[in-house]
């Protein structure tokens, strides 16, 4: 919260209005969480929202893109670069491939119905590290089929 309320004061004085927009939306997604749940903030909370937000941003931008509004497009797509700035590194492919080849050693799962079990423990070696869930899944999927 503390950067974010940094940046933003950055953000007004370089009038930028583009980052501006982007980080308030950013701070009142974090502020009505804490509002809500009535609990401080914690990483892992945080982490959520803003995968969230991310993918809000993800679907917005390709619904533009095919309503035919690359504009609006666009300006989601900024806010996405806005808003990974806050994340921490991506896993590489190599961190992936090894995390899920470890978790299918660790569990000893083979059939998909299982897939599952697999994905959790997965995501428990990559914890820290972001990673997109949907490309996950489909890695996990093709491993074990």
């Amino acid at each position: 919260m503390d950067r974010v309320q940094k940046d933003m004061v950055e953000a007004m004085k370089a009038k930028d209005e583009g980052r501006l927009s982007a980080i308030r939306m950013l701070k009142s997604a974090l502020m009505k969480y804490k509002v809500d749940s009535m609990k401080d903030l914690d990483e892992t909370s945080e982490m959520q929202i803003m995968n969230q937000l991310l993918k809000q941003r993800r679907e917005s931008a390709d619904m533009f893109r095919k309503g035919g509004r690359p504009e609006l497009a666009e300006k989601e797509e900024a806010e996405i670069k806005i808003l990974e700035g806050y994340m921490p590194a991506s896993a590489t492919e190599e961190e992936i491939e090894a995390a899920i080849a470890a978790a299918i050693a660790e569990t000893g799962v083979t059939a998909l119905k299982q897939m599952g079990v697999v994905m959790k423990a997965t995501q428990a070696k990559l914890v820290g590290k972001r990673v997109d869930g949907k490309a996950l899944s489909e890695k996990v999927r093709s491993k074990l089929s």
